[in-house]
């Protein structure tokens, strides 16, 4: 197995090993020039008209299509922009719109904010009793026909276990619910078949394995025989048919482009255009064949190495059952945080992973730019700090504010 050539495209810090592309991607060398040009050319020279001569305006559906073809989408389906979680609210305000039914089904391994967005809404519809949280494993066995929306985030963003889409998809609909499918951490880690699973709709975003840059705009999904039924929650200026008509009253544009709410951020926006190039002539295959290879030789690494520490993998040993990432327990030590110091004195050591409560080793594996003999050193450097008990300091045991 060998290193793609895209590594060469990236601006990495020389001597570090970067294993968290799947919270932030590294910096790709054509975003810097095209963001420079951007402020200089663009909105130093043209001004307001950068809107229609440099395209502004079309960049949330141009990137949308860019970004439809990493997730198997269907041109025209997939609009860039805000976050994901404003995103989520959207579709999934959406998708109760659809249905006569309010209970929402997610499961213990979806991201917080997915949570907390779908708390929220249903406490503004007088129904928060009606988001029912049940085990990653369950998830199949409890669709039935109670419920209106399956909310699932594909793949676990601590351990990286991997939800079978089609088939959840297949049963959701089976039962008459729609699915929300979150894919912040698959988009650009595997292969995805939106188009070919029936999925109804999907959010991500543009800051992890796509590279966009720390806040890009995410992405959200509308299967197409959806879009024009749907009547936004969340109406703004940027999804009327008429933006510059200043309407006093709200017309849905046509399809995905009503989704739209506010002024797209356009610097992130060129940013993440730039990033997608990385894209272009690259087959989502070899991208997943060459993650889950590199996977298994990290997790064979570690537990050769670093066997006797108490580390334990929280992560399914096969690859075609997780994402692109790989999490291992460490429980606390002599009542001390051990697995958060042993990530940052790790870090200090320029082998960057990052720390998910209560005691979760997170690596995220991303073939454009890691390497074998990365995953090698970095399992090496792992143990070094665990038998020489490197963790044990004030400044590693001391939380900061991100982990």
């Amino acid at each position: 197995m060998t290193s793609l050539p895209q590594r060469r495209l990236f601006d990495l810090p020389d001597g570090v090993i970067y294993l968290d592309g799947n919270s932030l991607g590294p910096l790709p060398v054509a975003a810097k020039a095209r963001v420079a040009e951007a402020v200089s050319d663009h909105w130093g020279k043209m001004l307001i008209r950068g809107w229609n001569a440099a395209g502004w305006i079309d960049l949330p559906s141009r990137i949308g299509d860019r970004i439809a073809r990493l997730i198997g989408a269907e041109p025209g389906s997939v609009m860039a922009c805000d976050s994901t979680s404003v995103n989520l609210f959207k579709v999934l305000s959406a998708a109760l719109s659809l249905s006569g039914r309010r209970v929402v089904l997610s499961d213990m391994g979806n991201f917080p904010t997915d949570l907390y967005v779908a708390q929220g809404l249903l406490g503004a519809m007088r129904s928060p009793d009606d988001l029912k949280i049940v085990a990653p494993d369950t998830v199949l066995e409890t669709i039935d026909e109670t419920v209106a929306v399956v909310m699932l985030t594909q793949v676990d963003y601590r351990t990286g276990r991997l939800h079978d889409m089609a088939a959840i998809t297949a049963k959701a609909h089976d039962a008459g619910a729609l699915v929300i499918w979150d894919l912040a951490h698959s988009a650009g880690a595997l292969p995805v078949d939106l188009q070919g699973c029936r999925a109804d709709f999907a959010v991500g975003c543009g800051y992890k394995y796509l590279n966009g840059g720390p806040g890009a705009p995410a992405f959200l999904y509308v299967r197409p025989d959806h879009a024009d039924r749907i009547a936004p929650a969340l109406g703004g200026w940027m999804g009327h048919e008429a933006p510059f008509a200043f309407d006093l009253d709200f017309r849905p544009a046509q399809g995905v482009d009503r989704m739209r709410v506010g002024t797209p951020p356009i610097l992130s926006m060129v940013a993440l255009d730039a990033a997608l190039d990385l894209w272009d002539d690259l087959a989502l295959s070899a991208i997943r064949a060459q993650s889950i290879a590199l996977a298994d030789l990290f997790i064979a690494e570690v537990e050769r190495q670093c066997s006797g520490f108490g580390l334990e993998l929280a992560t399914p040993r096969d690859g075609a059952l997780r994402g692109s990432q790989v999490s291992f327990h460490l429980p606390d030590l002599d009542g001390k945080d051990r697995g958060y110091a042993t990530m940052q004195a790790l870090i200090a050591e320029n082998v960057i992973g990052d720390f998910r409560a209560p005691d979760l080793l997170r690596f995220g594996f991303a073939p454009l730019y890691n390497t074998e003999d990365e995953v090698r050193e970095a399992a090496r450097r792992l143990s070094v700090i665990l038998s020489e008990r490197r963790w044990d300091q004030p400044r590693f045991l001391t939380r900061a504010k991100v982990t």
